[in-house]
């Protein structure tokens, strides 16, 4: 079965910087357009980033020039660099099948990874 599997996330002062991991199974990864999403508290689930087979990579306007998405096919891992951290980057982060029109098609979920950043 589909298994997505996030890590990485923590507490980081503004400015600072994280890189979260996405171990996926259970599905051809290659041949899937991924994404990043994220949920802050009492808000619902927000796209911030994809990435095509092609590794072809689209942002969101909010982490677009701070963000960057990449992926490893033969580790069937997907990647999210953050830099220049921002106290409402704060969320829950989560990958998934999907590009920023398709995500929420997709009902497999992972745990996600807490991205918290405060000073």
């Amino acid at each position: 079965q589909v298994q997505l599997v996030e890590s990485g996330g923590g507490l980081v002062q503004p400015g600072g910087s994280l890189r979260l991991s996405c171990a996926a199974s259970g599905f051809p990864f290659g041949s899937y357009a991924m994404s990043w999403v994220r949920q802050a508290p009492g808000k619902g689930r927000e796209w911030v980033s994809g990435i095509n087979s092609a590794r072809g990579t689209t942002y969101s306007d909010s982490v677009k020039g701070r963000f960057t998405i990449s992926r490893d096919n033969a580790e069937k891992t997907l990647y999210l660099q953050m830099n220049a951290l921002k106290p409402e980057d704060t969320a829950v982060y989560y990958c998934t099948r999907g590009d920023r029109y398709t995500w929420n098609l997709y009902r497999t979920w992972g745990q996600g990874t807490q991205v918290t950043v405060s000073s």
